[in-house]
C-alpha cells in the first residue's frame, strides 16, 4: 500500500505544484516562501550541533496555539534546545512569526509536500532529534523516513474523530503500520484514545486536551471601539457556519425587543463569507457593518462583521456571552463542533448548539463547571443572553483558576513525557 501512496504521491505532484504557484498569485500562500513546500533548494536547514532540534509540525492557527505555552515552557526551562515549527498555511505562519518571532533559536518553515524525495531531503537538511506532529496531521513518507533514521516520533494532542477513523479503517494494515511509527502518542481525547487503540498504537497515554494550556490569549479590543461597544449591550457569536447567521440574527432580534441598545458581534468561521452576512443583515433591515482591521465603528451599527484573522481572543475578552458556531447544522451532526476552550478561559459564558460531535468531551467538561450551556434555538439563546446580560458583568474567576489549574496539569505532564526522549 505504501508503494501505491507513493506513486500517487509522485503522479500528483506536478499538479500540486501549479495549484501552490497559483494560490501564491491570489495571495493564499506566502509570495516570497511558497516554494519551501515544493523545492528542497528551500529548506535552508541550519542546525547548531552543541544543541538538541525539536521539531514540532502543525496544521494552522489552532494546532499552532495548541503547543504555544508548551514551547514557550521548554523554551525558558532548557537553553539547549532549538526549535523549527512547521505549518501549513499563511495564516499560521504569521502568527508564529508575531508569537515567536523575537526568538533567535525558534524556526518556522512551511511543511514541504509528502513525496518520499522531500521527506528524505528536508530530513538530511534539518538533523531533528526529536519530531512531533499535532493534532491530526498525518504524513506517511515523512513518518517512515523519520523512522528509517531511528529519530523519535512523537504523536501530541493526537486526534483521530470516528469520521476520521472510518476512512482509515478501509485500510486497516496501511494504518497499523503508518501509526506503527510513533515512538509516544497523546491523545486529546477518550475518543481518539479508543480510535488509536484499534490501530494498535503502542505507548499510548491520555492526559488530557493541550488546548487547556493556551494562556497567551490576553489581546485587548482598541480603546476607541471599546468605548463605543461600553455603550451597548454586547454579545458575540463565533465561527459560524453557513445557516447559523441566520438564527444569530433573529437572536439578535428577540433581545432587541428587551434591550434596544444591543449589538451583536459576528465572527465567522470563514471570513470570505463577510459580505453575504452583510447582505442578510441588511435583508432583515438590521444596519450592520463589515470591520476589517484599524477600523472603528460607526455609530448606529447592530451588527458587527469581523472581516479579519486572529481577532478572536480580542472579543472574547470584551464580550460576557459567546455562541459557538458549527452546532446548529443537522447535516454538520457528525463533524459538528468548535473548540470552547478559549473562549471559557477568558471566563465567557458559552452557549452552542445541538451538534457538538468533535468536542463532545470538552463541552460535557465545560457543562459541569457550568461554564457552556446547550440550546436549540433562536428563542432559548435570547433568553440566556437576557438573564446573562442581567447579571454581573465581572467575569467568572473561579471559571477561570479552574481551568488554568486543569490546563497547567495536563502541560506539565505532557512536557513530562517529552523529556524522556531528550534525554
Amino acid at each position: 500500500m505504501i508503494k501505491v501512496y507513493r506513486y500517487l504521491a509522485y503522479f500528483l505532484f506536478p499538479f500540486l505544484v501549479v495549484l501552490i504557484y497559483f494560490r501564491s498569485i491570489v495571495n493564499k500562500e506566502d509570495k516570497k516562501r511558497f516554494k519551501e513546500k515544493i523545492f528542497s533548494s528551500h529548506f535552508r536547514g541550519h542546525k547548531n550541533n552543541n544543541k538538541k532540534l525539536v521539531w514540532f509540525h502543525v496544521a494552522s492557527i489552532g494546532e499552532f496555539l495548541s503547543i504555544l505555552s508548551l514551547i514557550k515552557k521548554m523554551n525558558n526551562r532548557d537553553q539547549n534546545i532549538d526549535f523549527l515549527i512547521t505549518s501549513l498555511t499563511l495564516s499560521s505562519s504569521n502568527l508564529i512569526k508575531k508569537k515567536l518571532g523575537h526568538c533567535d533559536n525558534i524556526n518556522h518553515r512551511f511543511f514541504p509536500l509528502d513525496l518520499e524525495s522531500l521527506a528524505e531531503k528536508f530530513l538530511i537538511s534539518w538533523k531533528p532529534d526529536l519530531v512531533c506532529f499535532v493534532d491530526s496531521e498525518i504524513w506517511p513518507n515523512f513518518f517512515f523516513k523519520i523512522k528509517e533514521k531511528k529519530i523519535p516520533l512523537l504523536f501530541i494532542n493526537a486526534r483521530l474523530t470516528k469520521k476520521t477513523f472510518n476512512k482509515w479503517k478501509v485500510v486497516s494494515s496501511f494504518a497499523k503500520k503508518i501509526f506503527s511509527n510513533f515512538d509516544l502518542c497523546l491523545p486529546a481525547s477518550k475518543e481518539s484514545e479508543k480510535n488509536l487503540k484499534e490501530f494498535q498504537v503502542k505507548n499510548l497515554k491520555y492526559i488530557g486536551n493541550l488546548k487547556y494550556s493556551v494562556n497567551d490569549i490576553t489581546d485587548e479590543l482598541e480603546d476607541p471601539n471599546k468605548k463605543i461597544l461600553n455603550n451597548h449591550k454586547t454579545w458575540c457569536a463565533s465561527s459560524t457556519h453557513v445557516g447559523e447567521e441566520l438564527i444569530v440574527l433573529k437572536t439578535h432580534k428577540l433581545i432587541k425587543k428587551k434591550y434596544s441598545n444591543v449589538l451583536t458581534i459576528i465572527i465567522p468561521r470563514h471570513i470570505n463569507r463577510s459580505f453575504s452576512i452583510d447582505n442578510l443583515s441588511k435583508k432583515m433591515n438590521l444596519n450592520s457593518q463589515i470591520l476589517n482591521n484599524n477600523d472603528l465603528i460607526n455609530s448606529g451599527t447592530e451588527i458587527l462583521i469581523i472581516n479579519s484573522f486572529g481577532v478572536l481572543p480580542k472579543y472574547f475578552n470584551y464580550c460576557k456571552n459567546i455562541f459557538i458556531g458549527k452546532s446548529f447544522q443537522k447535516k454538520l451532526e457528525k463533524v459538528g463542533g468548535q473548540n470552547p476552550i478559549e473562549a471559557a478561559k477568558l471566563g465567557c459564558k458559552i452557549y452552542h448548539g445541538p451538534y457538538v460531535y468533535n468536542f463532545e468531551e470538552v463541552y460535557e467538561r465545560l457543562s459541569s463547571y457550568k461554564i457552556a450551556e446547550k440550546v436549540n434555538n433562536e428563542y432559548e439563546l435570547a433568553e440566556k443572553i437576557i438573564i446573562n446580560f442581567e447579571s454581573s458583568k465581572i467575569k467568572n474567576q473561579h471559571q477561570i483558576d479552574l481551568l488554568h489549574r486543569y490546563g497547567e496539569k495536563i502541560l506539565k505532564e505532557t512536557i513530562s513525557e517529552i523529556d524522556v526522549y531528550l534525554k
